[in-house]
């Protein structure tokens, strides 16, 4: 699989970064299955959180073998300085490593949050100057969320953004306007980009969610393979984080494996508004896992 250098933290990052969410609901038996399908494929960077389920403590038994094989993100979404500490620690614990590469704040998405942030972001700082972890970012999914990691990239001088993009949130023009105003500090910054929901289709809406993934993700190996392209031929994006359902996962590593990128005249005819956002989440998430 391609590699690209992850900005400033000069790690050559796997393009498909494999989505500890995916292993919400695994037992370790469970997850050595895929885990170890992902590191044969070529995936050399894992993202994980105490949020996905029981994924954390599915994975850790195993990265003491494989740590020098990964580069490990983790991820926070607590708001207060005490939690937040403790859950570093509990991520350390679980995963059975002494330190992270990458240290996320997760889930911002507006301005309001970033500043609800404040003292997570106090011990993400702090667990960098600890070696606790090598380099910090933000995350977030919805509309909200590029202008939300513009502010903090500035205010934290982060060293990694991972936000949405597919074909049609970037056909929104205040969207992708907030995209490129944000990559654009990126380049400046030398920060690592990586985009989430590569392979998003459309809200589950009334239908019953058959998948592992809060929307409804793109259902043939063509319309996978065009969200994934489209993603990494996005100018500036390194990397795509896989979905939180393993099945529509592998699908995307293996249209990782055979990239291709597009022209700039094929990445614009893929912009396409005929179907819903799955944004707003609050309004149109499904519960991918219980």
């Amino acid at each position: 699989m391609q590699t690209r250098r992850l900005g400033r933290t000069g790690h050559h990052s796997s393009i498909a970064v494999l989505g500890g969410a995916a292993f919400a609901s695994d037992t370790p038996d469970e997850a050595d299955v895929f885990l170890h399908e992902a590191l044969d494929a070529g995936i050399n960077h894992l993202d994980i959180a105490p949020g996905y389920g029981l994924a954390e403590r599915a994975v850790g038994p195993h990265l003491p073998a494989i740590r020098d094989q990964l580069f490990v993100a983790g991820k926070t979404a607590e708001t207060e300085r005490d939690w937040a500490r403790t859950r570093l620690q509990r991520t350390l614990d679980r995963l059975q490593v002494d330190h992270l590469d990458l240290y996320q704040a997760h889930g911002v998405t507006s301005l309001e949050v970033l500043d609800q942030r404040a003292e997570a972001f106090e011990v993400i700082l702090e667990a960098r100057d600890q070696g606790l972890t090598r380099f910090v970012g933000v995350t977030g999914h919805d509309l909200g969320a590029p202008r939300a990691h513009l502010e903090a990239v500035r205010r934290y001088d982060l060293d990694t953004v991972m936000f949405p993009v597919y074909p049609r949130v970037m056909a929104d023009p205040d969207y992708r306007t907030d995209v490129e105003t944000l990559l654009a500090e990126c380049i400046d910054r030398d920060v690592g980009v990586m985009a989430i929901k590569a392979v998003a289709w459309r809200p589950w809406g009334d239908q019953t969610p058959d998948t592992r993934t809060w929307y409804e993700p793109q259902r043939t190996p063509e319309g996978i393979e065009k969200g994934v392209r489209f993603a990494l031929s996005t100018p500036s994006v390194h990397a795509f984080c896989t979905p939180s359902d393993a099945p529509t996962a592998r699908q995307a590593i293996a249209a990782a494996r055979r990239f291709e990128a597009l022209d700039t005249n094929e990445w614009t005819r893929l912009l396409s508004d005929d179907d819903e956002l799955i944004f707003p989440l609050a309004d149109r998430a499904v519960a991918a896992w219980s």
